[in-house]
């Protein structure tokens, strides 16, 4: 019982809703869309029966395809309503929407933060996303799998960072929304050799035809979580990724096994 009563307090503290990854299949677009929306409208009705702050964990893809480089949080973006990532997009654009209107509404203290592109050890190692796709193929031995020129860019934050943000906004007193990310730009191409100087020179890239609603550029301005949280990411890329080809590596291949040429080397930070 005094368990039951010890999570009752932490739920009457703080709800913390995550809802949704971004890799989804045709078969599920609706149901991303009602995730993001129905589930995000389940939580904000719990947070204010039980009196709870309320934390939004949104997401860089509200930017859309950005005509603004870097992206501030009083940037609206640039969405393509009726694409295919729009479900995803657009879902997230609504459940902000629906917590700013709690806040405004019924007076929930809210936080909202606009997460960019994030890897780490445990992560799923064929969910689609580029860092975990690179990571696993480069291992297996199979072509690093490029869309389009590999010019497109991303910033890429490492877990830690992420939930140290996560953790001074729920602290804080300030709404947000916030980006957290690291302003740290690579291309895919670019990303593609930090896999290789990683994990294997050799390893090989496939180009294939980009997807539909690629965003060009992504790259996030944090001046507003380093002035108001305090915060801003201290792991580089170089440094990060050997923790997740590490973990990857074990996963794949058991706690005893290797990829020749195998050993991860540690990059410059």
């Amino acid at each position: 019982m005094s368990s039951s009563r010890s999570c009752w307090r932490s739920i009457r503290s703080t709800i913390s809703h995550a809802p949704l990854r971004l890799c989804i299949t045709n078969s599920i677009l609706w149901r991303a869309h009602k995730t993001n929306v129905v589930g995000t409208l389940n939580m904000l009705g719990l947070a204010k029966r039980v009196g709870a702050r309320f934390l939004l964990t949104s997401t860089s893809e509200v930017y859309g395809d950005p005509l603004q480089h870097p992206q501030v949080e009083t940037y609206w973006g640039n969405v393509n309503p009726i694409g295919v990532r729009s479900c995803y997009d657009e879902g997230k654009r609504t459940a902000e929407t629906l917590t700013m209107d709690y806040h405004r509404g019924a007076n929930l203290e809210v936080r909202i933060a606009r997460i960019f592109n994030t890897y780490g050890p445990r992560m799923c190692i064929d969910d689609g996303r580029v860092v975990s796709n690179f990571v696993a193929q480069a291992l297996r031995k199979e072509p690093m799998t490029v869309y389009g020129d590999g010019k497109q860019t991303r910033s890429f934050q490492y877990v830690s960072d992420l939930v140290e943000g996560l953790m001074r906004l729920m602290e804080g007193e300030h709404v947000g929304p916030f980006n957290l990310g690291n302003p740290g730009e690579f291309t895919m191409l670019e990303l593609a050799k930090v896999v290789q100087d990683t994990i294997d020179p050799n390893a090989k890239i496939e180009f294939r035809p980009n997807t539909e609603d690629d965003p060009h550029k992504r790259k996030p301005d944090i001046s507003r979580a380093k002035e108001q949280l305090g915060w801003e990411p201290k792991i580089p890329l170089r440094q990060g990724l050997p923790l997740m080809v590490n973990d990857f590596r074990t996963r794949i291949f058991g706690d005893h096994g290797s990829s020749e040429p195998g050993k991860t080397r540690a990059g410059s930070s």
